[in-house]
Protein backbone atom coordinates (compact mmCIF):
# COMPACT_ATOMS: atom_id res chain seq x y z
CA UNK A 1 0.00 0.00 0.00
CA UNK A 2 2.75 2.39 0.91
CA UNK A 3 4.61 1.40 -2.25
CA UNK A 4 1.60 2.15 -4.47
CA UNK A 5 1.07 5.49 -2.72
CA UNK A 6 4.71 6.35 -3.25
CA UNK A 7 4.37 5.59 -6.97
CA UNK A 8 1.05 7.34 -7.66
CA UNK A 9 1.62 10.47 -5.57
CA UNK A 10 4.33 11.96 -7.86
CA UNK A 11 2.24 11.06 -10.88
CA UNK A 12 -0.77 12.90 -9.47
CA UNK A 13 1.36 15.94 -8.61
CA UNK A 14 2.84 15.93 -12.10
CA UNK A 15 -0.61 15.72 -13.66
CA UNK A 16 -1.86 18.63 -11.55
CA UNK A 17 1.20 20.61 -12.53
CA UNK A 18 0.54 20.04 -16.24
CA UNK A 19 -3.16 20.91 -15.87
CA UNK A 20 -2.28 24.20 -14.15
CA UNK A 21 0.41 24.87 -16.73
CA UNK A 22 -1.98 24.25 -19.62
CA UNK A 23 -4.54 26.59 -18.05
CA UNK A 24 -1.92 29.28 -17.65
CA UNK A 25 -0.36 28.79 -21.10
CA UNK A 26 -2.95 28.95 -23.93
CA UNK A 27 -1.57 26.02 -25.87
CA UNK A 28 -4.74 25.71 -27.94
CA UNK A 29 -4.43 29.34 -29.02
CA UNK A 30 -0.76 28.77 -29.84
CA UNK A 31 -1.65 25.77 -32.00
CA UNK A 32 -4.37 27.79 -33.79
CA UNK A 33 -1.85 30.54 -34.54
CA UNK A 34 0.66 28.04 -35.93
CA UNK A 35 -2.06 26.45 -38.08
CA UNK A 36 -2.91 29.90 -39.48
CA UNK A 37 0.72 30.62 -40.29
CA UNK A 38 1.22 33.10 -37.47
CA UNK A 39 4.45 32.40 -35.60
CA UNK A 40 4.05 33.26 -31.94
CA UNK A 41 6.36 32.00 -29.24
CA UNK A 42 5.07 30.33 -26.10
CA UNK A 43 7.06 32.76 -23.98
CA UNK A 44 5.17 35.64 -25.63
CA UNK A 45 1.83 34.15 -24.55
CA UNK A 46 3.19 33.62 -21.03
CA UNK A 47 4.31 37.26 -20.94
CA UNK A 48 0.79 38.33 -21.91
CA UNK A 49 -0.59 36.32 -19.00
CA UNK A 50 1.86 37.97 -16.65
CA UNK A 51 0.93 41.44 -17.97
CA UNK A 52 -2.77 40.55 -17.51
CA UNK A 53 -3.48 40.79 -21.21
CA UNK A 54 -5.93 38.15 -22.52
CA UNK A 55 -3.96 36.38 -25.28
CA UNK A 56 -7.12 35.77 -27.29
CA UNK A 57 -7.69 39.57 -27.53
CA UNK A 58 -4.33 39.83 -29.34
CA UNK A 59 -3.81 36.56 -31.19
CA UNK A 60 -7.23 36.30 -32.87
CA UNK A 61 -7.04 39.85 -34.39
CA UNK A 62 -3.43 39.09 -35.36
CA UNK A 63 -4.59 35.96 -37.24
CA UNK A 64 -7.20 38.04 -39.12
CA UNK A 65 -4.61 40.68 -40.02
CA UNK A 66 -2.07 38.15 -41.28
CA UNK A 67 -4.70 36.33 -43.33
CA UNK A 68 -5.71 39.68 -44.86
CA UNK A 69 -2.12 40.39 -45.85
CA UNK A 70 -1.41 43.11 -43.28
CA UNK A 71 1.93 43.58 -41.60
CA UNK A 72 1.00 43.96 -37.92
CA UNK A 73 3.18 42.95 -34.98
CA UNK A 74 2.11 41.48 -31.66
CA UNK A 75 3.81 44.27 -29.73
CA UNK A 76 1.75 46.98 -31.47
CA UNK A 77 -1.50 45.18 -30.83
CA UNK A 78 -0.63 44.57 -27.19
CA UNK A 79 0.46 48.18 -26.70
CA UNK A 80 -2.81 49.41 -28.16
CA UNK A 81 -4.79 47.10 -25.86
CA UNK A 82 -2.87 48.30 -22.81
CA UNK A 83 -3.61 51.91 -23.85
CA UNK A 84 -7.34 51.15 -23.66
CA UNK A 85 -8.03 50.70 -27.36
CA UNK A 86 -10.24 48.22 -29.19
CA UNK A 87 -7.78 45.95 -30.99
CA UNK A 88 -10.39 43.92 -32.85
CA UNK A 89 -12.09 47.04 -34.26
CA UNK A 90 -8.78 48.58 -35.34
CA UNK A 91 -7.81 45.41 -37.20
CA UNK A 92 -11.23 45.23 -38.89
CA UNK A 93 -10.83 48.87 -39.96
CA UNK A 94 -7.36 48.17 -41.38
CA UNK A 95 -8.69 45.19 -43.32
CA UNK A 96 -11.61 47.23 -44.70
CA UNK A 97 -9.29 50.09 -45.69
CA UNK A 98 -6.89 47.63 -47.32
CA UNK A 99 -9.69 46.09 -49.36
CA UNK A 100 -11.00 49.52 -50.39
CA UNK A 101 -7.46 50.70 -51.24
CA UNK A 102 -7.62 53.50 -48.67
CA UNK A 103 -4.28 54.55 -47.21
CA UNK A 104 -4.56 53.89 -43.48
CA UNK A 105 -1.65 52.95 -41.25
CA UNK A 106 -1.92 51.10 -37.96
CA UNK A 107 -0.67 54.14 -36.03
CA UNK A 108 -3.32 56.35 -37.61
CA UNK A 109 -6.09 53.84 -36.96
CA UNK A 110 -4.95 53.40 -33.35
CA UNK A 111 -4.89 57.16 -32.82
CA UNK A 112 -8.43 57.49 -34.20
CA UNK A 113 -9.63 54.67 -31.96
CA UNK A 114 -7.99 56.16 -28.86
CA UNK A 115 -9.55 59.55 -29.71
CA UNK A 116 -12.96 58.01 -29.09
CA UNK A 117 -14.13 57.68 -32.71
CA UNK A 118 -15.29 54.50 -34.38
CA UNK A 119 -12.52 53.94 -36.89
CA UNK A 120 -14.35 51.05 -38.59
CA UNK A 121 -17.45 53.20 -39.12
CA UNK A 122 -15.23 55.98 -40.48
CA UNK A 123 -13.68 53.63 -43.05
CA UNK A 124 -17.11 52.35 -44.03
CA UNK A 125 -18.35 55.94 -44.40
CA UNK A 126 -15.40 56.70 -46.65
CA UNK A 127 -16.54 53.92 -48.96
CA UNK A 128 -20.30 54.45 -48.55
CA UNK A 129 -21.10 58.16 -47.90
CA UNK A 130 -23.63 59.00 -45.21
CA UNK A 131 -26.72 61.21 -45.56
CA UNK A 132 -27.33 63.65 -42.71
CA UNK A 133 -30.78 65.22 -42.49
CA UNK A 134 -30.90 68.63 -40.85
CA UNK A 135 -33.80 69.77 -38.68
CA UNK A 136 -36.23 72.38 -39.98
CA UNK A 137 -34.46 75.74 -40.23
CA UNK A 138 -36.60 78.91 -40.14
CA UNK A 139 -35.34 82.03 -41.95
CA UNK A 140 -36.93 85.35 -42.95
CA UNK A 141 -36.56 86.98 -46.37
CA UNK A 142 -36.21 90.74 -46.82
CA UNK A 143 -39.96 91.11 -47.55
CA UNK A 144 -40.74 89.74 -44.09
CA UNK A 145 -42.01 86.28 -45.10
CA UNK A 146 -40.71 83.34 -43.10
CA UNK A 147 -39.47 80.20 -44.90
CA UNK A 148 -38.89 76.82 -43.27
CA UNK A 149 -36.32 74.65 -45.05
CA UNK A 150 -34.98 71.15 -44.51
CA UNK A 151 -31.79 69.87 -46.15
CA UNK A 152 -30.14 66.50 -46.73
CA UNK A 153 -26.34 66.59 -46.65
CA UNK A 154 -24.27 63.79 -48.18
CA UNK A 155 -20.93 63.54 -46.39
CA UNK A 156 -17.93 61.28 -46.58
CA UNK A 157 -15.55 60.67 -43.69
CA UNK A 158 -12.19 62.37 -44.00
CA UNK A 159 -9.80 59.96 -42.28
CA UNK A 160 -6.98 62.50 -42.16
CA UNK A 161 -9.16 64.88 -40.09
CA UNK A 162 -10.87 62.34 -37.82
CA UNK A 163 -8.49 63.25 -35.00
CA UNK A 164 -9.32 66.79 -33.91
CA UNK A 165 -12.04 67.35 -36.54
CA UNK A 166 -15.55 68.54 -35.67
CA UNK A 167 -18.49 66.15 -35.80
CA UNK A 168 -21.97 66.04 -37.29
CA UNK A 169 -23.38 68.70 -34.95
CA UNK A 170 -20.97 71.29 -36.38
CA UNK A 171 -21.89 70.38 -39.96
CA UNK A 172 -25.61 70.68 -39.20
CA UNK A 173 -25.09 74.05 -37.48
CA UNK A 174 -23.11 75.42 -40.44
CA UNK A 175 -25.75 74.22 -42.91
CA UNK A 176 -28.42 76.00 -40.86
CA UNK A 177 -26.33 79.17 -40.89
CA UNK A 178 -25.99 78.95 -44.68
CA UNK A 179 -29.76 78.54 -45.10
CA UNK A 180 -30.47 81.56 -42.91
CA UNK A 181 -27.90 83.66 -44.79
CA UNK A 182 -29.24 82.72 -48.23
CA UNK A 183 -32.89 83.31 -47.37
CA UNK A 184 -32.12 86.52 -45.47
CA UNK A 185 -30.21 87.99 -48.42
CA UNK A 186 -33.10 87.32 -50.84
CA UNK A 187 -35.32 90.31 -51.66
CA UNK A 188 -38.43 88.13 -51.76
CA UNK A 189 -39.32 84.66 -50.53
CA UNK A 190 -40.55 83.86 -54.05
CA UNK A 191 -36.96 83.92 -55.31
CA UNK A 192 -36.04 81.11 -52.91
CA UNK A 193 -39.18 79.12 -53.74
CA UNK A 194 -38.48 79.41 -57.46
CA UNK A 195 -34.79 78.44 -57.14
CA UNK A 196 -34.14 76.31 -54.01
CA UNK A 197 -30.75 75.35 -55.44
CA UNK A 198 -29.55 78.86 -54.54
CA UNK A 199 -29.25 77.60 -50.97
CA UNK A 200 -27.16 74.61 -52.05
CA UNK A 201 -24.83 76.71 -54.17
CA UNK A 202 -24.35 79.32 -51.45
CA UNK A 203 -23.67 76.76 -48.74
CA UNK A 204 -21.25 74.71 -50.86
CA UNK A 205 -19.33 77.82 -51.90
CA UNK A 206 -18.56 78.66 -48.26
CA UNK A 207 -16.55 75.48 -47.65
CA UNK A 208 -18.47 74.48 -44.56
CA UNK A 209 -16.57 71.21 -44.20
CA UNK A 210 -13.35 73.01 -43.23
CA UNK A 211 -12.10 71.84 -39.86
CA UNK A 212 -14.57 68.94 -39.69
CA UNK A 213 -14.08 65.21 -39.93
CA UNK A 214 -16.22 65.05 -43.07
CA UNK A 215 -16.14 66.05 -46.70
CA UNK A 216 -19.43 67.46 -47.97
CA UNK A 217 -20.31 65.91 -51.32
CA UNK A 218 -23.72 67.48 -51.93
CA UNK A 219 -26.47 69.48 -50.23
CA UNK A 220 -30.04 68.87 -51.37
CA UNK A 221 -32.99 70.95 -50.20
CA UNK A 222 -35.62 68.40 -49.23
CA UNK A 223 -38.49 70.75 -48.40
CA UNK A 224 -39.27 74.48 -48.30
CA UNK A 225 -42.50 75.74 -46.67
CA UNK A 226 -43.88 79.26 -46.24
CA UNK A 227 -44.30 80.27 -42.62
CA UNK A 228 -45.61 83.39 -40.94
CA UNK A 229 -45.55 86.97 -42.21
CA UNK A 230 -42.96 88.20 -39.75
CA UNK A 231 -42.74 91.67 -41.36
CA UNK A 232 -46.46 92.37 -40.95
CA UNK A 233 -46.35 91.05 -37.41
CA UNK A 234 -43.45 93.34 -36.56
CA UNK A 235 -45.28 96.33 -38.07
CA UNK A 236 -48.37 95.48 -36.00
CA UNK A 237 -46.28 95.21 -32.87
CA UNK A 238 -44.58 98.52 -33.68
CA UNK A 239 -47.94 100.20 -34.29
CA UNK A 240 -49.25 98.85 -31.00
CA UNK A 241 -46.14 100.12 -29.22
CA UNK A 242 -46.51 103.58 -30.85
CA UNK A 243 -50.18 103.68 -29.79
CA UNK A 244 -49.28 102.83 -26.20
CA UNK A 245 -46.58 105.53 -26.19
CA UNK A 246 -49.04 108.11 -27.59
CA UNK A 247 -51.67 107.16 -24.99
CA UNK A 248 -49.11 107.47 -22.24
CA UNK A 249 -48.03 110.92 -23.44
CA UNK A 250 -51.69 112.07 -23.76
CA UNK A 251 -52.39 110.86 -20.24
CA UNK A 252 -49.32 112.73 -19.03
CA UNK A 253 -50.52 115.96 -20.69
CA UNK A 254 -54.02 115.47 -19.27
CA UNK A 255 -52.71 115.01 -15.76
CA UNK A 256 -50.50 118.09 -16.17
CA UNK A 257 -53.52 120.15 -17.30
CA UNK A 258 -55.57 118.92 -14.33
CA UNK A 259 -52.73 119.85 -12.00
CA UNK A 260 -52.52 123.35 -13.50
CA UNK A 261 -56.32 123.73 -13.19
CA UNK A 262 -56.25 122.72 -9.55
CA UNK A 263 -53.41 125.13 -8.97
CA UNK A 264 -55.36 128.00 -10.62
CA UNK A 265 -58.46 127.18 -8.55
CA UNK A 266 -56.38 127.31 -5.41
CA UNK A 267 -55.00 130.70 -6.45
CA UNK A 268 -58.54 132.02 -7.14
CA UNK A 269 -59.77 130.82 -3.77
CA UNK A 270 -56.81 132.50 -2.12
CA UNK A 271 -57.57 135.78 -3.90
CA UNK A 272 -61.23 135.57 -2.88
CA UNK A 273 -60.22 135.01 0.68
CA UNK A 274 -58.02 138.07 0.53
CA UNK A 275 -60.91 140.15 -0.95
CA UNK A 276 -63.28 138.99 1.78
CA UNK A 277 -60.65 139.83 4.36
CA UNK A 278 -60.20 143.30 2.81
CA UNK A 279 -63.97 143.90 2.72
CA UNK A 280 -64.15 142.97 6.38
CA UNK A 281 -61.63 145.72 7.16
CA UNK A 282 -63.77 148.46 5.49
CA UNK A 283 -66.29 148.92 8.38
CA UNK A 284 -63.47 149.01 10.85
CA UNK A 285 -61.66 151.67 8.84
CA UNK A 286 -64.87 153.79 8.55
CA UNK A 287 -65.52 153.51 12.29
CA UNK A 288 -61.98 154.55 13.01
CA UNK A 289 -62.32 157.50 10.59
CA UNK A 290 -65.54 158.62 12.30
CA UNK A 291 -63.93 158.41 15.71
CA UNK A 292 -60.89 160.32 14.60
CA UNK A 293 -62.98 162.97 12.83
CA UNK A 294 -61.55 162.21 9.40
CA UNK A 295 -65.03 161.33 8.08
CA UNK A 296 -68.16 163.32 8.84
CA UNK A 297 -71.68 161.99 9.27
CA UNK A 298 -72.88 163.73 6.10
CA UNK A 299 -70.02 162.23 4.19
CA UNK A 300 -71.04 158.80 5.43
CA UNK A 301 -74.67 159.32 4.36
CA UNK A 302 -73.59 160.61 0.97
CA UNK A 303 -71.49 157.49 0.46
CA UNK A 304 -74.43 155.32 1.46
CA UNK A 305 -76.65 157.15 -1.04
CA UNK A 306 -74.10 156.63 -3.74
CA UNK A 307 -73.91 152.89 -2.95
CA UNK A 308 -77.72 152.62 -2.97
CA UNK A 309 -77.92 154.47 -6.28
CA UNK A 310 -75.29 152.16 -7.73
CA UNK A 311 -77.16 149.04 -6.61
CA UNK A 312 -80.38 150.41 -8.06
CA UNK A 313 -78.78 151.09 -11.43
CA UNK A 314 -77.30 147.61 -11.50
CA UNK A 315 -80.74 146.14 -10.78
CA UNK A 316 -82.36 148.25 -13.52
CA UNK A 317 -79.67 147.27 -16.00
CA UNK A 318 -80.21 143.57 -15.26
CA UNK A 319 -83.97 144.03 -15.64
CA UNK A 320 -83.49 145.81 -18.97
CA UNK A 321 -81.27 142.98 -20.28
CA UNK A 322 -83.98 140.48 -19.37
CA UNK A 323 -86.65 142.57 -21.17
CA UNK A 324 -84.65 142.87 -24.37
CA UNK A 325 -84.48 139.06 -24.76
CA UNK A 326 -86.96 137.84 -27.44
CA UNK A 327 -90.06 136.32 -25.93
CA UNK A 328 -91.73 133.20 -27.25
CA UNK A 329 -94.79 134.15 -29.38
CA UNK A 330 -97.65 131.70 -29.49
CA UNK A 331 -98.46 130.18 -32.84
CA UNK A 332 -101.53 131.45 -34.61
CA UNK A 333 -104.21 128.94 -35.18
Amino acid sequence: MELALAIWFPIILLALFFIILLNFIPVGLWVSALAAGVHVRIITLVGMRLRRVPPAKIILPLIKAVKAGLNVSVDKLEAHYLAGGNVDRVVDALIAAHRAEIALSFERAAAIDLAGRNVLEAVQMSVNPKVIETPIVAAVAQNGIELKAKARVTVRANIDRLVGGAGEATVIARIGEGIVTTVGSSASHKEVLENPDRISRTVLSKGLDAGTAFEILSIDIADVDVGRNIGARLQMDQAEADKNIAQAKAAERRFAALAREQEMKAQVQEMRARVVEAEAEVPRAMAAALREGKLGVMDYYNMRNILADTQMREAISKTGQGATEPADTPEKG
